[in-house]
């Protein structure tokens, strides 16, 4: 059975580049672009991983949904976060593992770090 990825990003050309980079991954792909959508989508796919952007517009950010996915008992223990963002300050950061992500990457980031930091986290 395949894995199940969450791609969240409000920007398409991102979600598309991270879509491409992720093709090569046994996979199957789903796309939100903003916060509120990727809750409701995370709640009913329960995808191994989300990778999420930090700056959406909404009513959640990336950190906020970081932190329902990581306090819901049926996501916590089986789906991992990755924030992809340009927030690349210390505060930035440790906002991010403060929400409980898994790993956080700052935009551009280098597809082969995301890959390994999928490999690394959803073997």
């Amino acid at each position: 059975m395949k894995r199940k990825a969450l791609i969240v990003d409000d920007q398409p050309d991102i979600r598309k580049l991270i879509m491409m980079t992720m093709e090569s991954e046994d996979f199957d792909l789903y796309e939100a672009d903003n916060g509120e959508t990727a809750w409701i989508v995370a709640q009913k796919l329960r995808p191994q991983l989300i990778l999420l952007d930090v700056m959406m517009p909404g009513a959640l950010d990336g950190y906020q949904v970081c932190e329902k996915v990581k306090a819901d008992p049926a996501l916590a223990g089986n789906t991992k976060v990755i924030l992809l963002t340009a927030r690349g300050q210390k505060t930035d950061i440790e906002r991010g593992h403060e929400a409980g992500c898994d790993a956080y990457l700052v935009k551009p980031f280098s597809p082969i770090e995301l890959l390994d930091t999928v490999d690394r986290l959803v073997p």
